[in-house]
């Protein structure tokens, strides 16, 4: 069985934004949500709409590091970084 491919990106993360979308910025993924940051809301929606834009499971999304922090890294199992820049414009 083949080893699973996983990825690390930084991400910068906008809680409370009016509206949703993910995009580069620099180096890192722009990702606005409309959660509130508290109780780990935007945190959840944060994996729910990475996962909905790239076309993985929920479960291929999981944020690592900066979990109470605007700037986050984040592990996608399953893309390589060129899968990623495709999907993302």
């Amino acid at each position: 069985m083949p080893a699973q491919l996983t990825l690390r990106l930084q991400l910068k993360v906008i809680a409370g934004a009016s509206r949703p979308g993910v995009e580069w910025f620099g180096d890192k993924l722009k990702v606005k949500v409309n959660a509130a940051p508290e109780k780990g809301r935007a945190n959840s929606a944060v994996c729910a709409l990475l996962a909905s834009t790239l076309n993985l499971p929920i479960s291929a999304v999981r944020i690592v590091a900066g979990e109470h922090q605007p700037l986050k890294t984040v592990e996608l199992t399953g893309l390589t970084l060129a899968d990623v820049q495709q999907r993302i414009g």
